[in-house]
């Protein structure tokens, strides 16, 4: 009988190490596919991320213009705008400088205007 209860326990103890592998195996089966569930949410996310940002520069180039295209025009402007001082200046240039010249060489000793002669 005690041999009979020795194999009994060798028997309860090889089932229960066999029933924790098989909860072990369950529990890495059961983390593979979560780890695999989050890499395809991540995946579907990012392609959401990605349709939506796309959309978003299709309504953006519809309705608002490029970027660049505002860039080219602002650029365009001022170099324009620039050009047109540049001649305003090449063509005034001498008239300025003799202005300025003949004011600083013309002296002239007046009493101002506001001046108040000192009561006596």
């Amino acid at each position: 009988m005690f041999k009979n209860d020795s194999q009994s326990i060798q028997y309860l103890l090889a089932a229960e190490k066999k029933a924790e592998e098989k909860v072990n195996q369950a529990r890495k089966r059961k983390h593979l596919r979560l780890k695999q569930a989050k890499e395809e949410a991540q995946a579907e996310i990012e392609n959401i991320r990605q349709e939506k940002e796309k959309e978003f520069k299709e309504h953006e180039a519809k309705y608002l213009g490029s970027k660049e295209s505002d860039e080219n025009k602002i650029e365009k402007e001022t170099d324009k705008l620039l050009s047109e001082l540049s001649k305003y200046v090449r063509l005034n240039k001498g008239l300025v400088v003799d202005c300025l010249l003949d004011l600083a060489f013309t002296i002239s000793c007046e009493v101002h205007v506001n001046y108040r002669a000192a009561i006596e």
